[in-house]
């Protein structure tokens, strides 16, 4: 018997604004999460907002209804998240030049701004100016991801709904239809399961016998203590080389070998990213290493020596300070688009994941696959169905001849 309207099978930060955005809508939710603080994609999370930076009518518009959302979501939730809009550096890293990098974001909402290097100092005075290459400018939003999560969460519970920390260990299935979800020691049951799982939605889907097209990348950061340094800024660099490892990791060649255990697909790539949260705690990043075990084990040492030195050529009074390698599951889709939606010839099953850079268009995706489920049709939803996978018919208008240029800043997720 079905117990809930709805189950969410994850409460990072997208499991929470889903499942609060389902409650508003008067639907009895049941949110899931393995344990109170895990060592997630939402823990280890930048909390960038890249608004600016959809190329695609359908990024464009959520970029903007997104960052509306942010600048009122304090007030919303009765929590402070942390929203703040900050000056957002792009580094041209070596061997791309700053033409070539400002053309390719030219056709973003809002395309960043050359500067010269003495303006980047000013911006940044802990910037090393013989590092530097090019810069551009933005204005980037950012939050605290673990405030604004438990702000989801504890809100959601306002709204009647239900929070246990316990482990998903399979969905139940009678024939092509998902009627609810196993823990270690309960059954829950539902009308609909949606899977906002991040990195791990794969496995818990092929677990059992449920095919998606969602992969992950192990993603290794710092986080520094704080300290008394303070960057003004938040740096990283250009262009985000995470966006084409995705590309080839998920190209359909390799997509057999996503279920063998022990590969890497592609080498691995780093995207120097610098920000410090207003507690003073800094992250440094970030490695991505497209390995198909999502349990496999990761050289800390290395991973630690490699992120400390790249930072060290742009900001050397920073890169040494004490703190911590942080290694985490990040999903994706073939195309750079989430997967939102029922997972074709499946029945009761829905996918909220695949979020390379969630954050910026999260509030106002939540709120429309909640308003859609409950009658309100969408002008978006359906172009990130994961039908679009399946489906003989061409991609819809808004994403078509536009996938591999999706701009929304995977690094600062």
């Amino acid at each position: 018997m079905a117990n809930y309207d709805w189950i969410v099978v994850g409460g990072g930060i997208t499991g929470a604004a889903l499942s609060y955005e389902l409650a508003r809508q008067g639907g009895s939710v049941l949110l899931l999460e393995k344990e109170a603080l895990p060592a997630s994609a939402t823990r280890y999370s930048y909390g960038g907002l890249a608004h600016w930076a959809g190329k695609t009518p359908l990024l464009k518009a959520l970029g903007e209804e997104g960052i509306q959302r942010y600048r009122t979501l304090s007030e919303e939730l009765e929590a402070d998240i942390h929203f703040r809009e900050l000056d957002l550096l792009l580094l041209v890293a070596p061997g791309y030049s700053v033409e070539t990098v400002e053309a390719d974001l030219a056709d973003c909402r809002i395309p960043p701004q050359r500067i010269p290097v003495e303006t980047a100092c000013e911006l940044e005075p802990l910037l090393q100016p013989a590092a530097l290459e090019g810069v551009l400018w933005a204005q980037h939003g950012h939050i605290h991801p673990w405030l604004t999560t438990l702000a989801f969460r504890r809100a959601f519970q306002r709204l009647g709904g239900s929070l246990l920390f316990q482990s998903v260990t399979g969905l139940r299935r009678q024939g092509q239809r998902i009627t609810g979800v196993e823990t270690p020691t309960d059954f829950h049951g539902a009308a609909q399961v949606v899977v906002c799982a991040g990195g791990w939605t794969r496995a818990l889907l092929r677990q059992a016998g449920i095919y998606a097209p969602i992969y992950f990348t192990h993603a290794e950061s710092l986080e520094l203590e704080p300290a008394a340094v303070r960057l003004r800024t938040i740096v990283m660099s250009a262009p985000v080389q995470r966006l084409e490892l995705e590309r080839q990791a998920a190209h359909p060649d390799r997509d057999p070998l996503w279920d063998k255990p022990g590969q890497e697909l592609c080498p691995p790539i780093l995207d120097v990213g610098i920000l410090q949260f207003l507690d003073g705690s800094i992250r440094l990043g970030q490695i991505s290493r497209v390995l198909t075990d999502p349990q496999a084990q990761l050289d800390a040492t290395s991973g630690e020596a490699q992120i400390r030195a790249q930072v060290g050529r742009y900001l050397p009074q920073v890169a040494h300070l004490p703190g911590r390698w942080c290694h985490c599951l990040v999903a994706f889709s073939g195309d750079h688009y989430p997967l939102v939606g029922s997972l074709p010839g499946w029945e009761g099953l829905q996918l909220f994941s695949g979020f390379s850079s969630p954050l910026a268009i999260l509030p106002a995706l939540a709120r429309r696959f909640a308003q859609q489920a409950y009658g309100q049709a969408d002008e978006w939803l359906p172009s990130l169905s994961p039908a679009r996978f399946t489906a003989p018919s061409p991609p819809a208008p808004s994403l078509e001849g536009e996938r591999t240029r999706n701009c929304l800043s995977p690094l600062l997720r």
